[in-house]
């Protein structure tokens, strides 16, 4: 709150809320600092009441198909769009799912490229030892 000539009467709202105690804050850190232990009780709180998610390995069938449709070489998102019949918020969602997994590399130049790695299930039986 900036206080305001006494006689201008759309200071007045400002002078209230410096006459009720009203706080400086320059940074983040004015704010965090004297709400100190609350904090840190709400957020051990919330973990403690919040329920356990079970994480799934297995890959989304539509994150497949959009790996089988990038194919091998790098591919953009407006060809994607128009092979996936995917929007470009849609793909942008899974693309990134699929970046953070491992599964795909964002290139420059706005492309993606499939990471294919090995299935171990896949061995033909010359390769068995």
């Amino acid at each position: 709150a900036i206080p305001g000539s006494i006689h201008n009467p759309m200071a007045k709202g400002c002078h209230r809320l410096i006459r009720s105690g009203a706080k400086l804050v320059e940074s983040a850190a004015d704010i965090v600092g004297p709400l100190g232990g609350l904090l840190d009780s709400l957020r051990r709180a919330s973990v403690a009441d919040s329920p356990v998610i079970e994480t799934v390995d297995a890959p989304l069938p539509e994150h497949e198909s959009l790996l089988n449709i990038m194919g091998h070489d790098p591919i953009d998102l407006d060809t994607l769009a128009s092979e996936s019949g995917l929007t470009i918020a849609e793909l942008s969602s899974m693309l990134l799912i699929l970046e953070l997994e491992g599964r795909v590399e964002r290139l420059s130049g706005g492309q993606f490229c499939a990471l294919r790695r090995p299935d171990p299930s896949s061995r033909s039986p010359d390769t068995a030892t």
